[in-house]
């Protein structure tokens, strides 16, 4: 049910008989050069599709620009500052809290999202709500850890195949991946992981200091298939909903 495609009267009995509400958030952001930078919106609109031939729950709209600070001289990429995302964030869901939401579950689609949401949930938590971040590529590795993968690499890919195949453009999709290492001892592994001697640091680098294509993992993209990322989209969202049926049952204090 979309939060967008009711009258104000059919919101309000809603609110009056249910207190859950799913807010979907993502990025627009580089994720290589073979996949599109609506990436981590793309693929939350699915699972959410395939939510709602399932499922109630009154989903509001996407929010689609998140915090890419490390990503943000990629072309095309928008990055919000994430002061700016947490007040934006926060309004949204606390317009939602005025009008009777007190489960509200993140469908989060971005990794520089998580320490926001991880704000705006302890702030909701101590006015008596719930906030549930659902990182749906993390969630996925623990369904099924053949699906573990990176930014931008088979497991992303794989996603926004089972989407639309053509979004994804394969005469970029190019050999082993080839990180910056900052000299021959201290050795890129990560976003900002460095190892030397066998133990790993972090060194804040932006993306493209790192890698060329913007694409990081231990999938290669080219090992994306439709077949898995339909399987493990209908699988996140089959998920998802048993424990939309599951916070149904939690009382909250």
């Amino acid at each position: 049910m979309r939060l967008a495609n009711l009258t104000w009267p059919k919101a309000e009995r809603y609110f009056k008989e249910n207190d859950m509400v799913l807010v979907p958030i993502g990025s627009i952001e580089c994720h290589g050069r073979h996949l599109p930078l609506g990436t981590d919106t793309i693929i939350p609109d699915r699972i959410l599709e395939l939510i709602e031939a399932k499922n109630d729950i009154l989903i509001a709209p996407t929010i689609p620009y998140g915090a890419c600070q490390s990503l943000a001289d990629y072309p095309g990429t928008v990055n919000i500052d994430m002061e700016v995302l947490y007040q934006f964030l926060y309004q949204v869901i606390d317009n939602l809290y005025r009008h009777g939401a007190r489960k509200i579950l993140v469908l989060n689609g971005h990794g520089g999202n998580i320490k926001v949401i991880e704000r705006v949930g302890l702030d909701f938590q101590k006015k008596g709500a719930m906030v549930v971040m659902l990182n749906w590529w993390l969630m996925a590795w623990d369904m099924n850890p053949a699906w573990k993968g990176g930014h931008g690499g088979g497991e992303e890919t794989a996603g926004v195949m089972a989407v639309d195949p053509d979004l994804v453009d394969a005469s970029e999709i190019g050999g082993s991946l080839e990180l910056k290492n900052i000299n021959e001892n201290l050795v890129a592994t990560g976003f900002r992981s460095i190892r030397f001697k066998g133990v790993e640091f972090e060194v804040l680098r932006s993306t493209p200091e790192v890698t060329d294509n913007g694409w990081i993992g231990p999938d290669h993209p080219n090992t994306a298939t439709v077949e898995w990322g339909i399987e493990m989209i209908q699988t996140t969202a089959d998920y998802v909903v048993d424990l939309i049926e599951e916070l149904k049952t939690v009382e909250l204090s």
